[in-house]
């Protein structure tokens, strides 16, 4: 490979390099400037069964003989939660609305 080629292929890979630090610090500005302004999405609250831990006791422990663990828990006695699936944030219930025409009009 000739010193040509070589230094070209080092200052294309030196500028993509620049350009990907650039974006991510304007991205990062970005996100500074929205969440110091209150703007952006409303974080998720916290699970009210788990608190945000993300683990809830398993059942096993309940009727336990001393010893801790099942298959469920992978034997720690702690188990994911099933309301917010493990994640520690609430999550939105979804609903199926009805809504029909059958209405007499007077």
């Amino acid at each position: 490979m000739s010193p040509a080629v070589m230094a070209s292929q080092v200052a294309s890979g030196i500028g993509m390099i620049a350009g990907a630090w650039m974006f991510k610090s304007l991205m990062e500005e970005a996100d500074h400037k929205k969440s110091m302004m209150g703007g952006g999405a409303m974080p998720m609250p916290r699970c009210p069964t788990c608190n945000g831990s993300r683990r809830v006791p398993c059942i096993c422990k309940r009727w336990s003989d001393g010893d801790e663990g099942c298959a469920t828990c992978s034997h720690t006695g702690m188990k994911p939660c099933s309301s917010c699936g493990g994640s520690g944030k609430g999550r939105a219930i979804p609903v199926k609305l009805r809504i029909s025409n059958d209405r007499k009009k007077f």
